[in-house]
């Protein structure tokens, strides 16, 4: 069984951690960057990957 990472991404604009996401066991040297909809900020804004 193959087990993920769970990592959280953060909205760049509000800083507010708004979704959680399973990153498989490829090694990357960058983080994840994904737009997606902030509800805080109330528009889609660019989520990168936390710890």
């Amino acid at each position: 069984m193959i087990m993920k990472k769970k990592t959280s991404l953060a909205c760049s604009e509000c800083g507010s951690r708004n979704y959680s996401v399973g990153v498989g066991g490829t090694a990357r040297t960058e983080r994840l960057e994904v737009k997606k909809f902030c509800r805080h900020c109330n528009k889609h804004t660019l989520h990168r990957e936390t710890k």
